[in-house]
């Protein structure tokens, strides 16, 4: 090493600021990347209650005038759901949102109304419902989605601000008076 130069290092205090700044600079980032996160779940479950909205309506369309209390029968309505329905017809709907396991941060529940009176069954599902709900309710309440939603069979998506389960009555939705089941518009 020729003589007069010196190696030099960073300093303890160069360091302690460089760490500083990265600490700065996580701090402002992490909230946003977090409500970010919960943005997208919130957008996923409503994008599959508006799926299962869907699926119904069409479903509602093909077996007479009622909806489906059997989710399953949305994946497969061939498989004796709705009678004399072809095999390479389409399906109404995918086995992940049938399954009702969390997705997206997000527990989902299922829950037909009631049997309607007077059902063919030789051109209709025996599990025909006159209604429906779907809700989705945040997983962890605060960090997977800070609001709860619902959809029935008037097509009408509803949220609870707090992320509890959006109100219901029985099987349908309590669309206007509770202040726990918003419509979203």
């Amino acid at each position: 090493m020729p003589q007069g130069r010196q190696e030099r290092g960073f300093t303890l205090i160069e360091l302690l600021i460089v760490v500083a700044i990265i600490g700065i600079i996580a701090a402002i980032a992490i909230p946003s990347l977090l409500r970010a996160r919960i943005s997208a779940n919130e957008s996923a479950a409503i994008g599959d209650i508006r799926t299962v909205i869907s699926a119904q309506a069409a479903y509602h369309s093909t077996n007479g005038g009622w909806y489906e209390g059997n989710l399953s029968c949305l994946v497969a309505p061939f498989s004796g759901c709705i009678p004399n329905y072809p095999s390479n017809s389409p399906t109404f709907l995918d086995s992940q949102l049938v399954s009702l396991l969390p997705k997206s941060g997000y527990s989902r529940s299922f829950a037909p109304g009631t049997v309607p009176p007077g059902i063919s069954t030789a051109t209709q599902s025996p599990t025909s419902a006159t209604s429906y709900v779907y809700w989705a309710t945040p997983t962890s309440p605060g960090q997977s989605g800070v609001r709860g939603f619902a959809g029935d069979s008037s097509g009408a998506l509803c949220f609870s601000a707090d992320g509890n389960t959006a109100a219901t009555t029985g099987s349908v939705l309590l669309l206007f008076g509770d202040p726990t089941c918003n419509i979203l518009q």
